[in-house]
Parts: C-alpha cells; structure tokens; sequence
C-alpha cells in the first residue's frame, strides 16, 4: 500500500490541474472508462475502439502506471483509481483537481462483486455466497469498505467533486452523459450526446474488445466463469440475496449510514431494472487532467 501510496504522490506532483472520477470496484469503472473519453472526443470513437480501456483511462493505483508517462499525455488526461478518499496522495490533495465520483447500491455491488471474484484468478475465492457476504460487509475486500468508500468521499467537501450514481445512468444515460459534459466544460450537441449513448449502452460495449476484456487471457479472467460485462443492470441482487440475506444486508446497510444525509438515489428510486443504457424499464475514480 505504501508503495502504492508512492505511485500516486509521483502521478499527481508530474500532472497538473486534474480532473477525478473514481468509484468503489464494481460500480460502473468500465462505463465510465467508455463514457469519460467519448464526452471528451466529441463524439469521436476512434480512442475507445482502439486503446484498451486499461491503457485509455488508467489505474494510478497499479504500478503500469509508472510506463505510461502519464505527463506526456496531451490534454485532457484521464485516470481512475478505486482508492478511498484517505488513501489519496498530498499531491492530489493540493492539486484538487475535478472528481467525478460513482456511487451504486451496495447490493448490487457485492452481487457484481461476487461474480467477479468468481472469474478473476488474482482475487481470493470468494467461497459460498453467505460467506462472501459477511466478507463485503466487514470490508475485508480489495479498497476496503463501500461503506468507508462512500462515506469518505462524500465528506470531501474541499474538493470540486460531482456525484452520480450507477442507476441514474442507467435511468436516464442521455441526461447523465450531458451532466457529465458540462461538469467537464465540454460542449456536446443533442447528435453527439445520443452517439455517445447509444456507444456506451451494454450490447455495444460487449461488441468492444478494447473494453470487454476479451484481450485478457483467460487465466486472469476466465469469463467461461462469468462474463466480465455481465448484466449492467440496477436490481439484480433481488435474484440472488436470500430473504434472511437481505434482511440482514439492510440491517447493516441502516446502521453504518444512519448520520449520512446525503439522498441515495436507490433509496429514494422506485426500484426496477434497467438494461445498462437503455430506458425500457423491466421492473427488476476516474481522473482528467487539463493543461
């Protein structure tokens, strides 16, 4: 983690005036590596259909960050992290670029996050469900604690953040991407905004080798497991979490947010599940820099 820790003091003291998104794992980091550039672009697809979302929007928490001279990039640069907001360097702290931070219910993260654990050979088995479950929730997973995550990053006051949660996208992507937009000073038409969309909708983004993980060898992601882009839906823990589960999940979700005002939008949202991106209701850290 130190070194870790060191890997971003040098990332952030090399790139100046950055803008931030960053999530907790399994919120929309993939999405966001598709939506972030396409908003910057204009439109143009050129970036996402030939980089690797890994190499377009890179992790400045792992250290392949270190080869990418990430200061040589022309302006807007852009990174991600799922780092907590405790865990960011000085150097970001001074530079207090623009954050874009994603939020998701956290049932629908731990499902996703049960999946991926299933598929991924570098994280530990994730064991039975139930057991799984008790992990999540005591924040023995990678980054920690949703609950710390979101807690953390919401007490930022001091930083230019804007907040968005995985299902507004998935309730309304067309007026996400144009929020999204204008928080980046980016000028998008009404034509640009719907190809965008209509880009980063699921069955698309699964076309897309440089974002599906299809380029990863199986024997890191083994997506005979699990597809890596699975459902994209907001919801879907009610297919998997038990009765008792559930229960207990909201029993714990009530206490550890109980002082938090913050108005989750899956609190307050009549809940049905959406395809990623797209409208029909079925009732079921980025970073970017600018010289």
């Amino acid at each position: 983690m130190n070194q870790i820790r060191q890997l971003q003091q040098e990332t952030h003291n090399s790139i100046t005036n950055p803008t931030i998104t960053t999530c907790v794992m399994l919120s929309g980091t993939t999405w966001m590596q598709e939506i972030v550039p396409l908003i910057l672009s204009q439109g143009d697809p050129v970036v996402v259909d030939t980089v690797p979302s890994w190499d377009r929007v890179p992790w400045l928490h792992t250290n392949r960050a270190r080869h990418l001279n990430l200061d040589q990039r022309p302006s807007p640069r852009v990174f991600i992290t799922h780092f907590q907001y405790n865990m960011m360097s000085t150097g970001f702290l001074k530079v207090q670029p623009r954050v874009i931070y994603v939020m998701r219910n956290p049932r629908d993260v731990f499902t996703s996050y049960f999946h991926f654990s299933r598929m991924a050979s570098f994280l530990v088995s994730p064991g039975t469900q139930t057991e799984f479950l008790n992990i999540f929730l005591d924040g023995k997973v990678i980054f920690g604690s949703w609950f710390d995550h979101v807690k953390g990053w919401l007490s930022a006051t001091e930083q230019h953040i804007m907040y968005i949660s995985y299902e507004e996208m998935i309730l309304d992507l067309e007026a996400s991407v144009t929020r999204m937009a204008q928080f980046l000073d980016t000028p998008l038409d009404s034509e640009m905004i719907r190809k965008i969309t209509d880009r980063c909708v699921l069955k698309n983004m699964k076309k897309n080798k440089m974002s599906n993980y299809s380029l990863m060898p199986s024997t890191m992601m083994d997506q005979n497991v699990s597809d890596f882009l699975r459902k994209g839906i907001a919801g879907d823990w009610k297919n998997h979490l038990t009765a008792a589960e559930a229960e207990y999940f909201d029993e714990f979700y009530r206490k550890q947010m109980k002082d938090v005002k913050y108005t989750f939008f899956w609190d307050s949202f009549c809940v049905f599940y959406h395809v990623l991106g797209q409208s029909q209701p079925i009732v079921k850290v980025l970073f970017l820099t600018a010289s």
